[in-house]
Formats: C-alpha cells, structure tokens, sequence
C-alpha cells in the first residue's frame, strides 16, 4: 500500500487537533484530551481501561505529563509483576503486549521487570493465538514497537515472526476483514490488523492483504464518515482505523475514505466532549476507553504531520 501525497493535510488536521471552539492560544484537542487523561487518571495502573492505553497515548502526544506520572505507573506495574511472580494472566498474552508497548512508550525494558522478561510469554506461538486473531495481531504490534527479538520459549510452539504473519494471513476472510469468530468481518480487528501488518509490506501476501482490508474498511464506513460497530456507531472504530492507515501511511484524505458527509477527521470529531474527553456513542456520556481510543489517533496523527514515527514504531529496543 503506497503513501499518497501528505499524510494529513492541513484542513483535517485542523479539525482534529483545535478544540471545538478553538483558535491561536488555545488548547489543541490533543492537549485537552491529553490533560483530561492524566487529571482522570492521575494514578494509571496496569489495567485495560486507566492504565497502558492511557500511558502510552500520553507518552507518543508529546503532551506534558504531570511530574511522577510515567514513573508513578512504572513503580505500581513492578508491583503487580512482583505480586503475581511475572504472570500478568495465565490465559491473555495480550496483557503482555499491552504492558510492552507501554514501558517502551516511555523509554522502559521490558525484557527487565522485577527480574521478569515480559517479551517471553509471546515466544509461545500456541498460547498467544490460542486467544483469538487478538493474540497475534498484538504480539507483532508490541514486538516490533522496540524491535526486540522474540526470546527461546521453554513451552509449546516457539513464535516467529514469520509465524505470526502468517497467522494472520491464513485468518484474512475472503472479504478481506478479520473477525473474533467466523467468516465475516468486524472493523476494529480489521484495522489492528493492518497494524500489525504495516511493518510487512515487503512479505508476500502482506500487500494484497492490506489493500483487500482497506477496501473492507471503505466499504463499511458510513455515508457521514463514521464506522459502526455491533450496531453501533462508535468513537473507537474510527479511532482504529486512523491508527491503521497512518500506521501504513495511507493519507486520511485518501478518497477510498471520503464520504459525501465527512470525513475521518471530521467523524472523530463529532464525539469530543468540551473537556477533553471523548463518547463512545453520539448520544452517550464520556467514556474513558474511547477517550483513551482518541488519543492514541489524536499522537498518530499528530505525530504524521510533524514527520514523526508512528505511534507504534518507537525506534530500537530500550536498553
């Protein structure tokens, strides 16, 4: 999948990145969203919602932090390691990619927690697919965030990356989405697993795979620019597929994603409550996942229009 032109223009950026009633001196969105965050959660955990997803959509802004806040994090996920011996889940292998992508986000080993080596449970090719599409899909996401090689596994399956690509190729529908169960196709796991793939597209069956997975997600989204999801159009399929396309470099104006009533940007947009937080549904209240969701797009694209990294390509493995 080739990059077409700017990744962002200005006008959609923009949108995104004042506030609603924004203008020169005035917080952007990213800042606002940014500031809501650590206020609300001022003592992130290593937890789903209020903890990793929080860190890292802070840490990969470039918003400031409040003092001890990366560090406060740091020191309550050593003990939740220390108290669980380095087992953060005996099932989900997705609990460690989410804490890997967190530590590297701020400059942390994870090869090095407490004593424990929290790339090691992905080495189990096995048990990390055993969880569904997911366990993949986020194993290549936080592996390669800190390029860090997949450790020898004692059990099960050793992984590869070879391994895990082609996981998610033989998991591809023949619509071209990726779905929990079945053969039909869901956008959230579609657009993480364009992710996972971005960093690929010189293997063969990636290419084609993304673009098969590009065209599904053009084909789903709404007239007005927005994606629904079981039912319901929500923040965080939009949220999922900004990430995917700047992850792959794929412009936000690109015409497969211009809808007669909006825009991506303008679709994001539409959810932003007036301090900073973001809704899962239109008619809903702030939510905390979605605000989370929304920050993490805000950074990517954020950081594509000052021709930075992507959100998760955080440079070499933290030393």
């Amino acid at each position: 999948m080739k990059q077409r032109g700017r990744l962002v223009p200005l006008l959609l950026a923009m949108a995104l990145l004042l506030s609603a009633c924004g203008g020169a001196g005035e917080q952007t969105q990213l800042e606002k969203t940014a500031a809501y965050l650590t206020e609300t959660v001022a003592e992130p955990q290593n937890a789903s919602i209020g903890g990793e997803w929080a860190v890292i959509g802070v840490a990969r802004s470039g918003a400031k932090a409040p003092s001890g806040w990366f560090e406060g994090y740091y020191r309550r996920l050593c003990e939740a390691v220390r108290e669980k011996e380095g087992v953060l889940d005996p099932r989900k292998n997705t609990e460690y990619s989410r804490a890997i992508l967190a530590l590297t986000a701020i400059g942390r080993d994870p090869r090095s927690v407490e004593g424990y080596d929290l790339t090691l449970p992905l080495a189990d090719l096995d048990k990390t697919c055993a969880q569904g599409i997911n366990g993949p899909i986020w194993a290549l996401i936080a592996l390669d965030s800190g390029g860090y090689a997949i450790p020898e596994t004692g059990t099960g399956t050793q992984a590869t990356r070879e391994g895990y690509i082609q996981h998610l190729l033989d998991g591809q529908s023949e619509n071209g989405a990726w779905a929990l169960t079945g053969s039909g196709g869901d956008v959230d796991l579609t657009a993480m697993a364009m992710q996972a793939l971005a960093r690929y597209q010189d293997r063969d069956g990636v290419p084609a795979a993304l673009d098969r997975a590009a065209a599904f997600l053009s084909a789903e989204q709404l007239p007005n620019g927005g994606f629904r999801s079981y039912g319901d159009e929500n923040s965080e399929s939009v949220s999922q597929v900004i990430l995917a396309l700047c992850e792959n470099g794929i412009s936000l104006d690109d015409p497969r994603f211009v809808k007669p009533g909006g825009t991506l940007a303008e679709a994001l947009e539409r959810f932003a409550c007036e301090d900073g937080s973001f809704r899962h549904t239109l008619a809903g209240e702030t939510d905390l996942m979605a605000t989370e969701q929304a920050l993490c797009a805000l950074a990517a694209i954020h950081r594509a229009e000052n021709g930075e990294s992507t959100l998760y390509a955080m440079g070499a493995a933290a030393k």
